[in-house]
């Protein structure tokens, strides 16, 4: 079952003013039967109001001109604009509109003809946006995943049948976190299982890594050091979306996986407190990561919200949450200060509950896919040679090919 985040939607002040407007702006109405849906149309002073069905919903005559899918105006084969946007008069307005065989049709001036599917219009519009989520996910505590008994997709048939590949992906996206069992514990083959959903983002760290606890790069990670749940590359103006981990070798103790989902926290935090998230969500902040060891020099820095938000319908899409590498706060007023740690402070009561935790042990074989935009990860410490190899992937990428595949992403 798809679950859908919770949302507060603020009312829009253009509504407000729209439906204002349409009692001063009586221009004409024309209605029309179109099967069992009742559709009618009014010509504002700024835009056309169109009712479809039981949705009221406003288009600026511009955007509509914008919009054309006429051949002179849109190349269906590269599905790509040809109008010129900068040439449209931003005064324009339609000559003549009428409803024909479930298409809005316009006549601009000087006669060009725009003719618009009405489910299409009713799919594009604002209204219809601002209700919509625009990638289902199931938010999940400890509890929640393990009832879920979601299957981990296997080596032979991840790698040469789609519809496993399908599943694979259908389960990333609704939990931002799926497994690959079975797989030869070697870096070859965790690059070529990669490859099979996305391009591997080179970063700072290489492509392919592989570590182990010998400190050779400037970050906790390459200790025996517990790590307590974050995202990585907070530091990045644009973090790395997907982490993968195989876990090569391990001859000790302890070292399991900790998974938090975010998003469940965050929801969570909303419901409890929307003016604490609403701070972690409107104050950017800056993380940094500096290195200066033998052969490695870097100094980075990503500045954003700790909680990042679609404004047309608050739909969480991103958060950043690393106290290893949040950087000096110097980006928030004096008299602010005090309130962001205090909804820092009731996030991170969240993501820590015992009961938002899942422990996972990554043996030899088992590949680990984290959505790095949604589920923090960390580890506890552990003993003896602990071998890692991973890599990032391009989100992007990730969600393109699940798009291919029919899936909402």
């Amino acid at each position: 079952m798809f679950g859908a985040l919770k949302r507060t939607l603020q009312p829009a002040l253009k509504q407000v003013y729209l439906l204002s407007a349409l009692k001063d702006s009586q221009i004409w109405r024309h209605k029309v039967q179109l099967r069992a849906c009742a559709t009618s149309f009014k010509l504002l002073d700024d835009c056309l109001e169109l009712n479809y069905g039981e949705t009221r919903m406003y288009f600026n005559y511009v955007w509509l001109r914008d919009h054309c899918r006429s051949a002179s105006s849109y190349n269906s084969t590269t599905n790509q604009r040809n109008v010129d946007t900068g040439s449209i008069n931003l005064a324009i307005r339609p000559d003549s509109t009428t409803v024909q065989d479930g298409h809005l049709v316009l006549t601009w001036p000087g006669g060009h003809v725009s003719e618009y599917n009405l489910h299409w219009l009713a799919e594009n519009s604002y209204e219809r946006k601002k209700q919509d989520t625009i990638q289902p996910r199931i938010l999940w505590n400890s509890d929640i995943y393990n009832s879920a008994n979601i299957p981990s997709a296997k080596w032979d048939k991840f790698m040469s049948c789609d519809d496993e590949l399908k599943k694979f992906l259908q389960n990333y996206l609704l939990y931002g976190i799926a497994f690959v069992d079975d797989v030869p514990a070697t870096v070859e083959a965790t690059e070529a299982v990669t490859q099979r959903v996305s391009l591997i983002r080179e970063t700072t760290y290489g492509r392919m890594w592989c570590f182990t606890s010998d400190f050779s790069r400037g970050d906790t990670a390459y200790s025996q050091l517990a790590l307590d749940r974050h995202t990585d590359t907070s530091y990045f103006q644009e973090p790395c979306g997907i982490q993968v981990f195989h876990c090569l070798k391990h001859e000790g103790t302890g070292g399991k996986t900790l998974l938090v989902d975010g998003f469940y926290a965050a929801e969570k935090l909303r419901q409890r407190s929307p003016e604490s998230f609403e701070l972690l969500a409107s104050v950017p902040i800056s993380h940094e990561y500096i290195e200066n060891t033998d052969g490695h020099r870097n100094n980075m820095t990503g500045i954003g919200p700790v909680l990042s938000v679609y404004p047309w319908n608050n739909e969480l899409f991103l958060i950043r949450y690393n106290n290893y590498d949040r950087s000096v706060i110097n980006t928030v007023p004096h008299d602010t200060v005090q309130r962001w740690y205090v909804a820092h402070r009731e996030l991170t009561t969240e993501l820590r509950r015992p009961e938002n935790e899942l422990w996972v042990k990554l043996n030899p074989g088992k590949v680990i896919f984290i959505d790095n935009w949604r589920v923090l990860h960390g580890r506890e410490s552990f003993t003896g040679l602990r071998q890692l190899c991973g890599c990032y992937l391009t989100r992007d990428d990730v969600l393109s090919t699940a798009r291919c595949f029919g899936l909402q992403a």
